[in-house]
């Protein structure tokens, strides 16, 4: 597959195939390709926490909140839920600002995640306190955010924003998720 077509499938998917199994070492092996991305400054502080298991999954599901643009969904149901997730932590001891770090590893991973035929998404509204107390992740780390993993369950479709809908995403009477994209034109400048 060539790269522009890995970007394309690369969409944040929010409905997967519960019982599909994302094993740990393939959770280890893209954690693996982050640590081999550019860093700030090379500190490289990022951490992660793992999670395949279906018991320990059960602890993180309802911490995290799914779609804003979707107010009425609730997030995945039973079946539709993430097969793992990769929780990404700044390291306090190595540095104090992550921004630009975990948005390289995060999308790094989400890439090497659809190369794989597996999907993902970057959940940044995270109960963080009580994602800390449950995981047992010490103060030392900040939960930067939560990366959802696993067989996707859903269409999603991009298409250009339209002067009745805008930017924000919907989905139709059938399922299908779309995400509208400023025009290329629109946003090159110069």
């Amino acid at each position: 597959m060539d790269f522009a077509n890995l970007v394309l499938r690369n969409r944040s998917y929010r409905r997967f195939h519960e019982n599909f199994p994302v094993p740990r070492q393939t959770l280890v092996d893209l954690v693996d390709l982050a640590r081999l991305t550019a860093s700030a400054r090379n500190l490289q502080p990022l951490k992660y926490f793992l999670s395949h298991e279906p018991h320990r999954n059960a602890l993180v599901f309802p911490l995290l909140a799914w779609a804003g643009y979707l107010p009425d969904w609730p997030g995945p149901g039973i079946g539709e839920r993430p097969a793992a997730y990769i929780v990404m932590l700044g390291d306090t001891r190595l540095a104090r600002d992550f921004a630009v770090d975990s948005g390289i590893a995060a999308q790094t991973i989400l890439l090497g995640a659809s190369s794989l035929g597996l999907g993902g998404c970057i959940v940044g509204s995270v109960q963080r306190d009580r994602l800390r107390q449950v995981l047992q992740i010490p103060a030392t780390c900040e939960i930067l955010l939560v990366l959802a993993l696993g067989k996707p369950r859903e269409t999603i479709v991009v298409e250009n924003v339209g002067p009745e809908r805008g930017i924000e995403y919907w989905r139709d009477e059938a399922g299908v998720h779309h995400v509208p994209k400023r025009s290329r034109d629109e946003i090159i400048l110069g």
